[in-house]
């Protein structure tokens, strides 16, 4: 039991080694345990997968262990997205468990709970999870397995918020990259099913994700970025493993940033479909979101990286749209979860109302800020945990970076130092699992970025 451990977003381990039947025993019955002391036996249980190996086979275990506990639980009956589920979590007044490693390498298979509320677990519930590792509960009643198409509940509420219509007046032609992803059967259902042409490429579902990683990054998506520039007038899509993040390519066959989806995405829904309220946004995404609020007048609500964090501010502030910088969102109306085939939907849609092509909306978009903001990530290995916060301490008291004065400092995630110039931060916060800091750098220039890196290093 000490190699399960809760990250971020549930418990991850690879296939064979940590992850196996005895471990996966052992989490069931700890969250079944959760389950059945804040809500009772009768609380319905929803369990699904993604096409990672053994998925399905781990996914059963833990139904069927449910099951002889004595919960009612529905199964899904083929490959589903973490979104979907978690929709039909709060559409059925249910807890959730997705069998997913998300982005991870094909070799990992994580345990993720999501309560009936549709988000992330926050570190209470996945605390009193881990305090129940090992412990057991009753069998009180018999308990029954359904197999489930939990598919339509999430079409039909997601043809409620998107304007298919609308983006059949597109004139740019769509691709979409199964990615071999959990999105395949979804995503491209949802154009089907209203008539919306599409080509499409690796449609099949593959545990080692045709060889490479299972994240929607232009290292990954190397074909789909070869047809892009090959083909005239086609803009690109793709998820990750469990299509809870996005990935987009624009005509010119250029990886589109989260940032740059976000911040469209919220002109979008706050001028074409008169959406009010705030802007959500993690401490790492860019000052370009802030900008972009501040022009259109809306609040903005910071919160630490993870989209634990952004989820809880969902459901208490009701924003407009939620949204973090490893590509994940999601949008008012909808569910406090990230999720890569609605941002991919809402894209098209965007882009059917202005009549632009992407490019050109990224252009607008540029021009509304008043600059172009490069980011990176510089990821520093130390010796031990020990080390962690000396150098926090020592970057918490800096007064200058690189030459440039420090303007204000943020503590939420570690340390968030703001320049001078007013276009340029660092942030500095450690890795939750490993002796690792993680230093985010945003400017509008990439010489002032190299020159904080040089420092840094």
């Amino acid at each position: 039991m000490s190699n399960i451990k809760f990250g971020t977003d549930g418990w991850r381990a690879v296939v064979g080694k940590d992850f196996n039947a005895e471990n996966v025993e052992i989490v069931t019955n700890a969250i079944g345990k959760y389950v059945f002391d804040n809500y009772g036996i009768y609380k319905t249980i929803i369990v699904g997968y993604d096409p990672r190996n053994m998925a399905k086979e781990f996914s059963m275990q833990c139904a069927e262990i449910l099951k002889d506990k004595g919960f009612k639980v529905l199964y899904s009956d083929k490959v589903i997205p973490t979104p979907v589920l978690a929709y039909n979590a709060k559409h059925l007044d249910a807890c959730a468990i997705m069998f997913t490693a998300s982005h991870n390498p094909p070799e990992y298979l994580g345990i993720k709970f999501i309560p009936d509320y549709a988000g992330p677990a926050t570190k209470e519930i996945t605390d009193e999870i881990v305090s129940n590792l090992g412990q057991k509960y009753p069998s009180c009643v018999k308990g029954k397995l359904i197999y489930t198409d939990f598919s339509n509940n999430y079409f039909k509420h997601i043809k409620q918020i998107i304007n298919f219509e609308k983006i059949k007046e597109l004139k740019t032609h769509i691709i979409f990259d199964g990615l071999y992803a959990a999105s395949i059967g979804y995503f491209d259902k949802l154009l089907s099913d209203k008539g919306i042409e599409y080509d499409s490429i690796h449609m099949y579902h593959d545990p080692n994700f045709g060889g490479g990683m299972p994240e929607p990054k232009p290292q990954y998506m190397g074909e789909l970025i070869e047809f892009i520039k090959t083909h005239r007038n086609y803009v690109g899509f793709a998820n990750d493993g469990d299509s809870d993040r996005f990935g987009v390519i624009n005509e010119n066959g250029e990886y589109v940033t989260p940032n740059e989806i976000i911040a469209i995405l919220l002109m979008h829904l706050k001028n074409n479909k008169k959406y009010s309220g705030c802007l959500v946004k993690t401490v790492g995404a860019s000052q370009m979101l802030d900008i972009v609020a501040e022009k259109l007048g809306i609040e903005v609500i910071e919160t630490p990286v993870g989209f634990k964090h952004v989820g809880e501010a969902m459901r208490k502030y009701n924003p407009i749209i939620a949204g973090e910088e490893s590509g994940g969102l999601s949008i008012q109306g909808h569910i406090p979860e990230k999720d890569g085939i609605l941002a991919n939907l809402l894209i098209l849609e965007a882009m059917a109302y202005s009549g632009k092509s992407l490019v050109q909306m990224q252009n607008d978009l540029h021009r509304f800020v008043g600059c172009t903001f490069i980011n990176t990530r510089v990821d520093k290995k130390l010796e031990s945990q020990d080390e962690v916060k000396p150098v926090l301490d020592k970057f918490s008291q800096m007064e200058d970076v690189a030459g440039i004065k420090v303007l204000k400092k943020d503590f939420k995630d570690g340390v968030k130092l703001y320049l001078e110039d007013k276009k340029t931060w660092i942030l500095v916060r450690p890795s939750g699992t490993e002796p690792l800091l993680r230093i985010y750098i945003e400017s509008d220039n990439s010489e002032k970025i190299d020159k904080i890196i040089s420092f840094v290093k």
